[in-house]
């Protein structure tokens, strides 16, 4: 990689990320830190590797995988991208007003040729919790991961219909 390109990749790596409307500004913040945090003088030896080689190390770290909440007439659909992660290593809990999405990868790679022997294990971890925006009928939820995916729907409750009171 040339200094030019090396500077590039700096360049973008200091831009702010696009943030979903679900993100809240201390979300935002953290994010910022973390990613300082990874780039900058706590880790000085990764500054100058590409990014695609950290997350394969480690798919959690110093990001947050992308959450997508879809507000429908009669239900909410919730989708997670969780690459790498299993579906065995994924925890979905529901309370009154908010989901939370755990998940855990473990990564283990071995390589020996003749006089060469190289192991590099990583983990990754991750927990995030939402805000529902209504009220949800939690024992009707259904879930499904495919293809390091998780797709949550969650009917909501039913609701009242709509009536006009008369002001007096």
């Amino acid at each position: 990689m040339t200094t030019r390109e090396k500077s590039r990749e700096k360049e973008k790596a200091l831009q702010p990320r696009a943030t979903s409307p679900m993100t809240s500004p201390w979300e935002e913040m953290e994010q910022w830190f973390n990613e300082f945090g990874r780039r900058g003088w706590l880790h000085p030896f990764t500054r100058d590797w590409p990014t695609q080689e950290l997350e394969s190390m480690a798919p959690f770290e110093g990001r947050t995988p992308r959450v997508d909440m879809i507000d429908r007439d009669n239900e909410i659909v919730i989708k997670a991208e969780l690459p790498g992660v299993k579906k065995d290593d994924v925890e979905v809990t529901l309370s009154e007003n908010t989901v939370t999405i755990r998940a855990h990868t473990l990564r283990e790679e071995k390589e020996e040729k003749e006089e060469y022997y190289r192991r590099e294990m990583s983990r990754g971890d991750f927990q995030r919790t939402l805000t529902l925006p209504s009220g949800v009928d939690d024992t009707k939820a259904k879930a499904s991961f495919a293809d390091g995916v998780l797709e949550l729907t969650i009917p909501k409750m039913e609701k009242t219909s709509k009536r006009k009171v008369k002001v007096d």
